[in-house]
């Protein structure tokens, strides 16, 4: 009796629990039912082709990211040569793909060229030009390839974004025949000014000495160098290193980063001394190694923490630091979470530009989803009266064992996150059809076993603990299948497989726990002979 009321008392409190995560929601939305917001917010979101949502392609500077790349080379190559003892006059930037060195000493030529072999390796050729110089161009295929790698590390960098961001099965692809496009497709009414901010920023982030400033303007730095820019360092502005002198300052500091954003290993929202929002980061063990040694050798010094060429924040160091910064400025609570989940995510390897911005409709037209729903409540309505029919009673049970099922999949689904798109709902009635399934194993074990002259009680306990194994083989086996839909698949398919996943666990508990349940009430208060309907 205890043992009954139990498993009643179990299967009654997932029903609520489900219920509530799964449906309740839905119809609170619908219907304006009284319900707190954040239980509102888990309501099982539709999915691009059923709801429809925000439509955007994006232009990948592919230029900038290889400018970036060879302007790194270029410096790497100026200090590595000074501290060979080769001093050059200048080092500049002639393309994206190319950079020239002026002024090498004749008397250092061949120390140069051997730094240049290190530094650049076989990615650059290098022709030697008049007075001392240097032209390096990188190798065509060497820029393709950095072409390719900056959109496949930007479509990769903008899907953790919006995964971040909450929005479920997005679309992110490579888009058009230039290579260089990126289709980004959000299902739903979403932010969309925040989502676009969120998915261009940059997130490039820095930690750079100040040789020299803070200054009220450019010019004003530049007058201890002649009034001339150094070839190796540049300007940034920011705000000031200290609340009294306000307004926007400009810093001079080196081009080259001892510390970025390859060397950050965790963002985090936080406060600054004032009680103000900030943003905290911690570092890698390389990159905490780097910053303890860069802030022991500039005790005294600034330490500028920039951010998409700006410096955020501007601090005398005061001791060796490890491992953790900040980067503290006149943010709000919203811009200090973008900040996070930007720096989290990772960088974006160039800047992007939006060529088109549309909201589309669901891509399967009301006349598809239509037909496609009732085509699927028509299929269960079917089974439904063919387990009355050739079941009776015990029909009944696979009935209940099935809602059950279907109530807690909503409740998973929505828990989790995922989107219904119209393969889902095939995932989801599929699904169904492998419950009814399993109640037809256990029901024709039944009959059999009944058949053998075992009373009712006797047989649907030997029932489901002989049909167990084989329930739990062909749910393995159908995992399996599921896993490997969802890992190689893209898109629907992976809607697909994830209702599958998640049906095919709840189907397990439904159809072993809930029906095995429902019989032992059915049983508990009948004659131990009575016959079974089945």
């Amino acid at each position: 009796m205890k043992n009954i009321r139990w498993k009643v008392f179990t299967v009654i409190g997932v029903f609520l629990v489900f219920f509530t995560l799964g449906v309740y929601p839905i119809l609170a939305n619908r219907y304006h039912a009284p319900a707190p917001q954040w239980l509102k917010d888990k309501a099982l979101k539709l999915g691009l082709d059923l709801r429809g949502g925000v439509h955007l392609v994006l232009r990948v500077h592919t230029d900038e990211a290889l400018r970036t790349s060879t302007g790194t080379t270029g410096e790497q190559l100026r200090a590595a040569a000074s501290a060979a003892g080769v001093n050059v006059t200048s080092v500049s930037i002639t393309s994206p793909t190319s950079f020239r060195v002026e002024g090498v000493p004749q008397d250092r030529d061949a120390e140069f060229r051997r730094v240049a072999d290190e530094i650049t390796g076989a990615n650059y050729g290098r022709n030697p030009g008049a007075g001392g110089s240097y032209d390096f161009a990188m190798r065509p295929n060497i820029a393709q390839q950095m072409r390719e790698q900056t959109v496949v590390q930007a479509q990769e960098t903008i899907e953790r974004r919006v995964n971040e961001l909450g929005v479920s099965e997005p679309n992110i692809s490579v888009y058009g025949n230039a290579g260089d496009q990126l289709l980004v497709q959000l299902p739903g009414t979403y932010d969309v000014a925040r989502a676009k901010e969120i998915i261009r920023s940059t997130a490039q982030l820095k930690l750079k000495i100040v040789e020299a400033g803070p200054a009220s303007s450019a010019d004003a730095l530049l007058t201890q160098y002649g009034g001339k820019l150094p070839d190796d360092m540049e300007v940034i502005n920011g705000a000031a290193s200290s609340a009294a002198a306000g307004g926007t300052q400009y810093y001079l500091v080196k081009k080259l980063a001892p510390i970025t954003g390859q060397d950050l290993r965790i963002a985090r929202p936080t406060l600054d001394e004032n009680g103000r929002p900030a943003v905290g980061f911690s570092l890698t063990r390389a990159g905490a190694a780097k910053f303890s040694k860069l802030t022991g050798e500039n005790i005294g010094r600034l330490l500028a923490v920039i951010l998409d060429n700006r410096a955020e924040t501007v601090a005398t160091i005061q001791m060796q630091i490890n491992d953790e910064g900040r980067i503290s400025g006149s943010f709000t609570q919203e811009e200090v979470a973008d900040h996070v989940l930007t720096l989290n995510s990772g960088a974006l390897p160039a800047g992007m530009s939006y060529l088109e911005e549309r909201l589309i409709g669901a891509t399967l037209g009301a006349d598809s989803i239509r037909s496609g729903v009732l085509a699927s409540l028509a299929g269960l309505v079917l089974v439904i009266l063919f387990m009355l029919s050739y079941y009776k009673l015990s029909g009944i049970n696979a009935i209940v064992a099935m809602v059950c099922n279907l109530i807690v999949l909503l409740g998973l689904m929505a828990y989790a996150g995922a989107s219904m798109t119209l393969p889902g709902i095939a995932g989801f009635i599929l699904t169904m059809g492998m419950g009814v399934d399993s109640n037809v194993l256990i029901f024709e074990r039944i009959k059999e076993e009944l058949a053998g002259g075992s009373g009712p009680r006797q047989a649907v306990d030997r029932s489901f603990d002989r049909v167990f194994l084989t329930l739990l083989d062909t749910h393995v086996t159908s995992l399996i299948a599921a896993a490997f839909l969802f890992q190689f698949g893209t898109g629907p398919i992976r809607g697909f497989a994830t209702t599958l996943v998640i049906g095919l666990l709840t189907n397990l508990f439904t159809s072993i726990f809930v029906s095995k349940t429902l019989f032992e009430v059915g049983l508990q208060r009948r004659p131990a002979q009575a016959a079974l309907s089945i």
